[in-house]
């Protein structure tokens, strides 16, 4: 098995896919590929985002150091 890309690699590259299948197709709505892709990118979206939650609940009220 090959290595996992992590999250803002995928990220990156799902919000490139969608904003080329958007600019090459006329109907958005009807694509069936697109659609995939928007589907993963939401849901890349909110691991993101519920790792984020995770961690700041975790660190508690410790100051953040930079």
């Amino acid at each position: 098995m090959g290595k996992k890309r992590s999250l803002a690699d995928d990220l990156g590259a799902l919000k490139k896919k969608v904003t080329e299948g958007c600019a090459k197709t006329e109907k958005t709505e009807g694509d069936a590929g697109l659609r995939r892709l928007r589907k993963r990118l939401k849901r890349v979206q909110r691991k993101i985002s519920v790792r984020a939650a995770r961690i700041a609940q975790a660190a508690g009220k410790k100051k953040v150091s930079a």
